[in-house]
């Protein structure tokens, strides 16, 4: 007879992505996994896997609660430009005052992506999905008037995508925020 599972997995996944979140990958041991879980090492390996395996599941819940707020804020009825100079604006704010934990997709980026497959492919996959969001409300708004027929949405998009992970990088060390909020005003001026 199988053992009945003695902690929720779950709320343990929720625990270990808050641990990740704010050591990074490399600084956390499966020594913190433990005392932060809560769960003995034989059942973390049992349910999620290695220490690997379990960071990847929980980039995966993060990216789950991170992106779709992004892509609904992005595909809203109505005028495009308010909302994305708004998104814009809100990641230059976030990153400047956020706890310096940043976004964990960035951490991912800049701590495993370089040698990790599997953490690149998370990184490249949020990437994609913002860069997509930003073309497709671009396009919307050159349809729509807002945007000259001039511009190009996929190239701004790119430069979006990378200034608004730019900024998740700068957020992570003090003092950002001046040099934050002028980049999001300079890029901003793209979309007149």
């Amino acid at each position: 007879m199988a053992r009945t599972k003695e902690f929720d997995p779950e709320a343990a996944l929720q625990r270990a992505l808050e641990l990740f979140w704010e050591r990074g990958y490399e600084a956390t041991s499966m020594a913190d996994l433990v005392a932060r879980l809560g769960v003995a090492r034989a059942s973390i390996y049992a349910t999620f896997g290695g220490k690997h395996e379990l960071y990847l599941k929980a980039l995966e819940r993060y990216l789950e609660t991170a992106d779709p707020d992004i892509m609904t804020a992005l595909s809203q009825p109505g005028p495009v430009l308010p909302a994305l100079r708004a998104l814009v604006r809100s990641y230059a704010e976030q990153s400047a005052s956020e706890d310096r934990r940043g976004c964990m997709v960035v951490n991912a980026a800049v701590e495993l992506a370089p040698h990790d497959p599997a953490a690149a492919r998370f990184v490249e996959s949020s990437w994609s999905h913002l860069e997509t969001a930003l073309t497709s409300a671009l396009v919307r708004a050159q349809a729509r008037g807002e945007l000259a027929d001039a511009k190009d949405p996929r190239a701004i998009a790119r430069l979006l995508l990378v200034l608004l992970q730019g900024m998740r990088v700068l957020g992570r060390t003090s003092g950002g925020g001046p040099r934050l909020r002028d980049a999001a005003a300079q890029a901003l001026t793209l979309l007149d």
